[in-house]
């Protein structure tokens, strides 16, 4: 299937899930998929995904890849930790016309569209994001040890801990601490656990506290109205009031809809689009920008 490339973007979404990569032609979309890429764990792993995405749109398309690479890109991928990074991913690849920022900016943007509005994305890690009045602001991110308050790795991290707590009676003994314990086979199974866990394997205990709060049990509701009460702090002081928006994004932000304050259950919306549609939607804002410089 040929498509004009005169007015063509090039857009990727890419985390650790996988890689998407999208040339989007006025309202033609033909998109790919690819595996996982985080520039600052493997660099080279990264540039890989993207050049097999790129292979695989020139065999869709019928385009060469030298072809597709001169159509502006926009690339939101994890790992960005600044510009130095950036760059170094950006001259690794043979676009001639390209943006690499982390890839919160496509999440707000596909999450809010043109609203204004913010987001709580919480996932195996955490951000919060604002869009109001043209501007972008970010916060949080900064992964598992310093960061990610709410994302499942948090929740599960915290059970585990509080569970500890009722070991040493510094707690009443709970179903999820019993649970915990007996899924573990003791205490010091869960720091042996801990002393090598992944952010994605605490946040693989994250779905028995969310199950076991629905039910009442003490703990696990403990643990979730923290997380609720971190994120409507962070969103206040993000500039949230009643009149904006507010998406849930990521694989356990919807469970924490019932410990937020009611007026920000009231805002909460569904996400307008994908994080690949927020990447899309900024390549055209960047195929723009380039194009008036020019003029």
């Amino acid at each position: 299937m040929m498509t004009d490339l005169e007015t063509s973007v090039l857009a990727l979404d890419g985390g650790g899930t996988r890689c998407r990569l999208a040339l989007s032609s006025g309202a033609d979309v033909i998109s790919v998929e690819t595996g996982s890429a985080n520039i600052s764990t493997d660099m080279a792993g990264a540039v890989a995904q993207v050049r097999d995405g790129l292979a695989q749109l020139a065999a869709r398309t019928g385009h060469a890849v030298a072809a597709l690479a001169k159509c502006p890109i926009y690339i939101g991928i994890a790992g960005v930790t600044g510009p130095t990074i950036a760059d170094r991913f950006a001259s690794a690849l043979p676009f001639a016309t390209i943006r690499v920022t982390d890839d919160r900016p496509t999440a707000l943007r596909g999450a809010l569209g043109g609203r204004d509005g913010l987001i709580a994305h919480c996932g195996t890690g955490s951000f919060f994001a604002a869009q109001i009045a043209g501007q972008s602001r970010f916060a949080g991110g900064w992964g598992s040890v310093l960061g990610d308050p709410a994302s499942a790795q948090w929740v599960g991290r915290r059970a585990l801990a509080c569970t500890l707590e009722e070991v040493d009676h510094l707690r009443a003994a709970s179903g999820l601490g019993a649970q915990l314990l007996a899924r573990f086979g003791g205490a010091a199974e869960i720091v042996a656990f801990a002393v090598t866990a992944r952010p994605a394997d605490f946040g693989r205990v994250a779905p028995a506290v969310t199950e076991l709060a629905a039910k009442g049990d003490p703990l696990a509701l403990a643990i979730m109205t923290e997380a609720g009460q971190e994120i409507a702090t962070t969103l206040q002081k993000m500039g949230w009031h009643g009149d904006l928006a507010l998406c849930l994004t990521g694989g356990i932000a919807p469970e924490f809809r019932p410990y937020l304050p009611p007026a920000m259950q009231a805002a909460i919306l569904p996400p307008a689009g994908t994080p690949l549609d927020g990447a899309i939607a900024l390549a055209h804002d960047f195929a723009r920008e380039v194009r008036d410089d020019h003029h």
